[in-house]
């Protein structure tokens, strides 16, 4: 059990969460137009972008974006950094129903989403030279691993209630699932980083149908440094979300401490891509007046902002600051990832794409699904640790 967690306590609506509650529910009723009309009715996919919105969004950043659990397992389990171990569970949390709504965008992008079940079952009709395959095969793994690192949280509140039904099962495999917890930790560590670099070996494939300036070998390296910064702005993102929602602590001293890793990821994303594009003889590219060049920088300013503001003690452990930093690392690898699966990838002139107006109904949809799920259940289980924060800490922060 993790000291001090505990749930926040009886969830009620109120006008944030009937907001989502809409969204979701709108979501619903473009999920099921999509299930009945098809890819072609309801998307704007063609053959020359056979995936869009959803693979791109739902699934490349999504991950990406879910990697906070990655990121603080590392840090607490790997090396050993414990005062950093009340974020484990929102983190976690936040993770794997990060990755649960990624496998429904991706049951989604599937002409027959009811053959899914197939995948796991037919492995002697696998191509194991397919990084899809990888992807794939990892990101279920670790969705089912996540919620089997979290079981402990479902555990607690249930063995802790006597009156609850569960409560002799959750007595009787609480034994089990701690001592073979070590081996999911383990394999929790292992599995996101197979398949976030394995998303950038992806786009390898294409070759020259990808824009130089994010056509390179060190892909798999870009994509899983980028993950990890962007995991790390989502910690403080749902730090944030906690803490005007649930009205928790803003954990400013604790994040502000985890920034200082953050910070060589940042400088080593950047300087990778230079050194890289200076090698290869593209860097001129980045000169040239056109979008590409322009995004180029986008990204690069996105990357490097955040890590000049992360590396000042003073500023990092300014509230304010530091959301905006982590925004700015969100929205730097968001960008640089849709940029190389849909922006820097050229199939012909002949083809374009831009989600319709389904494909965004679910994306809000989902992301919204993915909102009131955790806040219902931090309500219910022992997710949060720390009591609430005094109503006149939450306006002091200002956040």
């Amino acid at each position: 059990m993790i000291r001090g967690a505990q749930p926040v306590g009886r969830f009620t609506m109120n006008r944030t969460t009937r907001t989502l509650a809409v969204i979701a529910g709108v979501g619903v009723i473009a999920m099921l137009y999509r299930m009945a009309a098809g890819l072609g009715a309801a998307t704007a996919l063609n053959d020359g972008y056979p995936w869009g919105l959803w693979i791109a969004f739902d699934v490349v950043t999504g991950t990406a974006l879910a990697c906070g659990g990655y990121g603080i397992a590392l840090l607490v389990y790997i090396f050993n950094k414990g005062a950093y171990h009340p974020l484990v569970r929102p983190a976690i949390l936040a993770s794997a129903l990060g990755y649960t709504l990624a496998g429904v965008s991706v049951a989604l992008d599937l002409g027959r989403p009811w053959m899914i079940w197939k995948i796991p079952l037919y492995f002697w009709h696998w191509n194991p030279d397919s990084a899809l395959l990888e992807v794939a095969l990892c990101i279920t793994t670790y969705m089912f691993v996540l919620w089997i690192e979290l079981s402990p949280a479902a555990l607690d509140r249930w063995r802790g209630d006597p009156g609850s039904r569960l409560h002799k099962i959750a007595s009787r495999l609480t034994g089990p699932v701690d001592r073979g917890l070590t081996w999911v930790i383990a394999l929790g560590v292992l599995l996101p980083t197979l398949h976030q670099s394995s998303l950038g070996t992806l786009m390898m494939l294409p070759g020259p149908r990808v824009h130089p300036l994010w056509q390179t070998w060190f892909l798999p390296v870009l994509f899983l440094t980028s993950a990890l910064s962007m995991g790390f702005a989502v910690v403080v993102m749902e730090n944030l979300f906690s803490h005007h929602v649930l009205g928790r602590k803003f954990e400013t001293a604790m994040l502000a401490s985890i920034a200082k890793v953050v910070v060589p990821l940042q400088v080593g994303f950047i300087a990778l891509r230079v050194i890289d594009l200076a090698v290869r003889g593209d860097l001129a590219l980045a000169f040239t007046m056109d979008s590409y060049a322009a995004l180029f920088w986008i990204e690069l300013a996105l990357f490097a902002i955040p890590a000049v503001v992360l590396a000042s003690r003073s500023r990092v452990m300014h509230a304010p600051t530091l959301f905006r930093a982590a925004g700015c690392l969100a929205l730097g690898g968001t960008l640089y990832r849709f940029d190389t699966f849909l922006v820097a990838f050229q199939p012909g002139a002949h083809w374009s794409y831009f989600p319709s107006l389904g494909e965004i109904t679910i994306t809000a949809g989902l992301v919204a699904m993915e909102l009131l799920a955790y806040t219902a259940i931090v309500h219910y289980f022992p997710i949060m640790t720390g009591a609430a924060a005094p109503r006149a800490q939450v306006e002091k922060a200002g956040v």
